[in-house]
């Protein structure tokens, strides 16, 4: 009887962990895409627009996130980021 409780209940838990890794991969590549399109930004000369300051904090918020197992909302600030780094590149 006390296996028909427990074996449930174990995937549950195991259901629990598998879905906090569903945007791990997607936050990881995006930060590292960002970090290197910002680092980029900067050697272009670029570090002093509004959109880089927003880009930076965005992705500041996204490493934070990812460090919580936040890893949706690392991905979304991420892609974020990103774009704030496409419009600091063109001037914006």
């Amino acid at each position: 009887m006390k296996a028909w409780i427990c074996l449930p209940l174990l995937a549950l838990v195991l259901t629990g962990c598998a879905g906090k890794t569903a945007y791990r991969d997607s936050c990881a590549t995006n930060l590292d895409g960002a970090w290197h399109e910002l680092d980029l930004a900067k050697a272009e000369g670029f570090a002093g627009t509004v959109s880089y300051s927003k880009a930076l904090s965005l992705l500041t918020g996204a490493k934070t996130q990812q460090q919580f197992e936040a890893f949706e909302g690392c991905s979304e600030k991420a892609e974020k980021a990103r774009f704030y780094i496409r419009e600091s590149r063109a001037g914006r």
